[in-house]
């Protein structure tokens, strides 16, 4: 059986995640040891911004016929994850994470461009950031603690009251598996906006550069990628 089993550039519904962990060392970390280091003192040198922690990348990840996600995933080094991205399409090894899509009252998306210091520079997307340890609770993903850990840290909003989808939809594509979650706030889009440039300001080193409001599928600024556009399409369509 394919380690990967999930329907790849359309959105589909998602009941419930149930990606566990596996305490084991991920097969593609240690069959690409030398190459990842390697990468990780090019992508430093470059960038010494870089911080090389932890997070979780699957071995294993598949949609069920209850509309269930379910995958095995371990923890891996920073420089594992910036090694694959230049190699997607590798046997064995992708990237899922989660993202909350903030919908403003007037309809708009709020996504975010990320800082120039960052290891994403300049690309647009939700809030959010990879699974990283403190995401597993009792050996299982925490997805809500993941999305709500990372839209504070990077927009200073708090989602834990605010009104949402019951389940989750996925969208996958290259190797990159998204799942999202749509979140609705109780005031326009300027209104977030100008709250979240706010906490950018008040922050010594912000992770994000500022908010983007996105009104339209036909709209979308440069840097957007692949996975908002499509959310994009979906959302307003």
């Amino acid at each position: 059986m394919a380690p990967f089993e999930i329907p790849r550039g359309i959105i589909l519904p998602v009941a419930s995640v149930e990606v566990r962990l596996d305490p084991q060392p991920h097969p593609f970390e240690i069959e690409n040891v030398a190459v990842i280091e390697e990468n990780w003192q090019q992508e430093h040198a470059a960038n010494p911004y870089l911080y090389d922690g932890t997070l979780m990348l699957p071995s294993e990840l598949k949609l069920n016929g209850q509309n269930a996600l379910i995958g095995r995933c371990h923890a891996v080094r920073f420089a594992t994850m910036l090694y694959w991205r230049k190699n997607k399409g590798s046997p064995g090894i992708e990237h899922c994470f989660a993202q909350a899509a903030l919908v403003a009252r007037d309809g708009a998306l709020i996504a975010v461009r990320m800082g120039p210091h960052t290891a994403n520079a300049g690309r647009v997307y939700f809030a959010a950031g990879s699974f990283e340890p403190e995401d597993f609770v009792d050996g299982r993903a925490d997805t809500v603690g993941n999305m709500h850990r990372e839209v504070m840290e990077e927009t200073g909003l708090d989602l834990t009251h605010t009104p949402r989808e019951a389940g989750y939809h996925l969208h996958s594509i290259n190797g990159s598996t998204m799942l999202f979650r749509r979140y609705y706030l109780d005031e326009d889009a300027e209104t977030v906006a100008d709250r979240i440039r706010a906490f950018v300001a008040s922050e010594a080193e912000p992770e994000i550069e500022g908010p983007v409001i996105i009104r339209s599928a036909g709209e979308l600024p440069e840097g957007t990628l692949n996975h908002l556009a499509a959310i994009s399409r979906w959302h307003f369509a």
